[in-house]
């Protein structure tokens, strides 16, 4: 994680690759990939991309903002149990980055599936 004072705009063209979309992967097999990501308020989670189907499911409650490769960012309110899937056909992806700007600890899961239409991004 990495404070939201940094200057990190230049994140999106170094990480563009880079397929650590967590803060700790937890477990891998064959077909899935199964992440923690716990954020601190004011944390932020490193630029990083998604190329696989996948879904997260927040354990906690709390406020982030999602910066986004086109140059604009989403605030998002969770409360714990919020879930959402995504699917990535060929050649898509996202890129993007969460920042903590609540005033509690973020925490969620997020499970990809390795048998997507795209080949994993090296972590």
């Amino acid at each position: 994680m990495m404070s939201r004072s940094e200057n990190w705009s230049h994140e999106f063209v170094e990480l563009a690759e880079n397929g650590r979309v967590g803060s700790e992967l937890v477990s891998e097999t064959e077909r899935v990939r199964v992440w923690h990501i716990h954020s601190k308020p004011g944390d932020r989670l490193k630029v990083h991309t998604h190329v696989l189907d996948y879904f997260w499911t927040v354990h906690s409650s709390g406020k982030a903002r999602n910066y986004l490769s086109d140059g604009t960012y989403v605030d998002v309110e969770y409360v714990p149990g919020d879930t959402k899937h995504f699917t990535f056909a060929e050649g898509e992806r996202m890129t993007h980055s969460i920042e903590n700007i609540g005033l509690t600890d973020l925490i969620f899961t997020t499970v990809e599936f390795k048998d997507s239409a795209n080949m994993p991004l090296k972590l």
